[in-house]
């Protein structure tokens, strides 16, 4: 540390007797608060609990943990995720997630595998196709929305148009996925590319929400020629919000792409934190 001069104490000193403002004098400066950056996600297993008063943002469910399934408690957290500061660029303070699946390989256990559709991979008729994996997602899309998503944003009330929102598919071994092969790694990606196709089309912004090992074993990769491709990644799997922010660097879920956010758990809850890409946050 470097001395003051004798100079500088003087001038000081005469300040002080004729009512200039020293440092120990002057009115206090304000500063402004830290910005909490914090976002949360929450579903229907916290149907009941007291939620965060800080979220930045919030990722809430709209499904009841199984893609055919709504989450009994979305309204009251789509009222609680509406009140998100929204002080982190590039995240909207609501954003939605939903569950999926692909059941092709049980279809007579399911009383939802369509049995007709016009899709990208020709007709659907019922079989354990890439034509019924795209139809059985862009179906359980339209449902999440129409009749879980909507009817709960109406009532609380909250704006229930599909593209003022980021929609997030949340791929996790622990829903019904096909397996053992390439080919069902193909239908399972078809199956998230007919979901993609119903958000998109009515201008809905979507995103991924895994693992990279589950992705892996679900999934696969994706062709460059996919919807999937470019699509933003939402990472889970971090063990705190230091390792969260190194996995901003982790290579995306799919080609094109880039992590968004990484999520990890502290105190039975999900936080998350938003990666930062120059303007777009």
């Amino acid at each position: 540390m470097r001395r003051r001069s004798r100079w500088a104490i003087t001038v000081t000193a005469v300040a002080g007797l004729v009512g200039f403002p020293t440092a120990a004098s002057a009115a206090p400066v304000e500063r402004e608060a830290p910005r909490i950056s914090t976002g949360y996600d929450v579903s229907h297993p916290q149907c009941g609990d007291d939620l965060p008063d800080d979220a930045a943002f919030a990722v809430v469910g709209v499904n009841g943990g199984l893609a055919t399934r709504t989450n009994p408690c979305l309204a009251e957290q789509l009222e609680w995720g509406a009140g998100s500061s929204g002080e982190v660029p590039g995240q909207p303070p609501l954003q939605l997630y939903l569950n999926t699946a692909n059941p092709g390989q049980v279809r007579d256990r399911v009383v939802t595998w369509p049995s007709a559709g016009e899709t990208p991979y020709g007709e659907c008729d019922g079989a354990n196709s890439m034509a019924c994996s795209w139809q059985y997602g862009w179906e359980r899309a339209r449902t999440s929305v129409q009749w879980f998503f909507r009817p709960a944003a109406r009532s609380v009330p909250l704006d229930s148009r599909p593209e003022h929102y980021t929609w997030w598919l949340d791929v996790e071994t622990m829903n019904t996925w096909q397996q053992g092969s390439a080919d069902a790694r193909a239908r399972n990606r078809a199956t998230l590319e007919g979901m993609t196709e119903y958000l998109t089309e009515r201008d809905g912004r979507v995103g991924v929400y895994s693992t990279g090992y589950q992705w892996g074993r679900i999934v696969g990769d994706v062709p460059a020629a996919s919807n999937l491709a470019d699509l933003d990644s939402w990472l889970a799997g971090a063990d705190d919000r230091a390792d969260a922010r190194d996995r901003c660097d982790a290579d995306p879920l799919v080609p094109g792409g880039r992590v968004a956010m990484v999520q990890w758990v502290e105190d039975d809850l999900d936080h998350n934190h938003a990666c930062r890409r120059g303007a777009s946050g």
